[in-house]
């Protein structure tokens, strides 16, 4: 367990923490491009009152799992914003992982490389996205937990899919046709449930993923949330509707804890 954590706020200490009777290093990385098309400037636009990227920097550090807390970015102000809050940004990406069609696992690959260049090695990662206010220190802390005390790969945060996919309709030869017929008088509630990724983390084992190069290995385990804190954010519409369920979960867990 944690005993002590402190969240440097000068650039260069970052995430700090004293862990008892554990040896695996952990880092979080936060991944934050300054390109976003859709919502130009998503990852520092406020929400609910501050940049949206300071609430998964402020999460990870106040968590105090991680030996390391950094940002890899590609812009300046992003980094800025990053450091003020009390993450490292120990370099910038680079041009080749900064690009649209980059992927999360190039991103962590370049960075965990930069490290090594610089003799650190970690053996836990966790990627978190600058756009997941939804996260909090116990999730990422159950995840953690869970990734090290099994024989896995990865864990990943997932969201059971609110209607059946197997009900699902596509559209052919101006058309409207069921996707699996043989289900068209299947009951919901007999159906195998289907989930999807959260988008907001990924603990990782560094070893796994340098050998598979992959966010979604072999041995994936997984820890379900809840439908109200899980909101994909590519529109205007979803932030709105990610700025309310925020405010539903904060009051919620306000009242838990009176």
């Amino acid at each position: 367990m944690v005993d002590d954590m402190f969240c440097g706020r000068d650039g260069n200490t970052g995430a700090k923490r004293r862990r008892k009777g554990m040896n695996n290093r952990r880092i979080a990385i936060i991944t934050a491009r300054g390109g976003s098309k859709r919502i130009p400037g998503k990852n520092i636009r406020p929400f609910c009152g501050k940049p949206i990227l300071l609430y998964s920097v402020e999460t990870a550090c106040m968590c105090g799992l991680f030996d390391e807390v950094m940002v890899s970015t590609d812009s300046e102000e992003i980094a800025g914003i990053a450091r003020a809050g009390g993450a490292i940004v120990p370099f910038l990406r680079s041009s080749q992982t900064s690009g649209d069609y980059a992927s999360t696992a190039d991103v962590l690959l370049e960075v965990l490389n930069e490290y090594e260049k610089r003799g650190q090695h970690f053996d836990t990662i966790c990627c978190i996205y600058p756009t997941a206010p939804f996260v909090t220190p116990q999730k990422l802390e159950n995840a953690v937990k869970l990734l090290e005390a099994e024989e896995a790969d990865c864990v990943v945060p997932i969201v059971r899919y609110s209607f059946p996919p197997q009900r699902a309709f596509v559209l052919r030869d101006g058309f409207t046709v069921m996707r699996y017929p043989e289900h068209a008088k299947s009951r919901s509630q007999d159906l195998e449930p289907y989930f999807h990724d959260c988008g907001q983390f990924y603990c990782l084992r560094t070893a796994s993923f340098l050998e598979q190069k992959k966010v979604f290995m072999d041995r994936m385990l997984s820890v379900e949330m809840p439908e109200m804190e899980v909101q994909d954010i590519d529109n205007e519409t979803d932030w709105e509707l990610a700025e309310l369920k925020y405010k539903l979960m904060e009051k919620t867990n306000g009242q838990n804890h009176n």
